[in-house]
């Protein structure tokens, strides 16, 4: 997880400050995201846990996804796999 946080540390969002936007999940008062934070323009597979609903497997790009309500989003993860 360092190699990520120190990688996330170099790159820059246009318009918002990196420290805004941690590398990997994160909630926010009312949403939830998962940002993957990459140089190469890699796709990644992530598990979203979901309240009171089945889990799902999702490919995410570089950046931020959004992910959905954070009263509803438990957690996403990366599972060791591009798509």
């Amino acid at each position: 997880m360092l190699g990520a946080a120190a990688l996330c540390a170099t790159m820059t969002t246009p318009g918002q400050a990196v420290a805004s936007e941690p590398c990997g999940f994160y909630k926010t008062s009312s949403d939830a995201y998962y940002r993957h934070c990459t140089t190469d323009g890699s796709h990644v597979v992530i598990k979203v846990r979901v309240a009171l609903a089945p889990d799902y497997d999702l490919c995410v790009g570089p950046g931020r996804t959004w992910l959905g309500s954070a009263s509803r989003i438990q957690d996403a993860h990366y599972l060791g796999r591009t798509c």
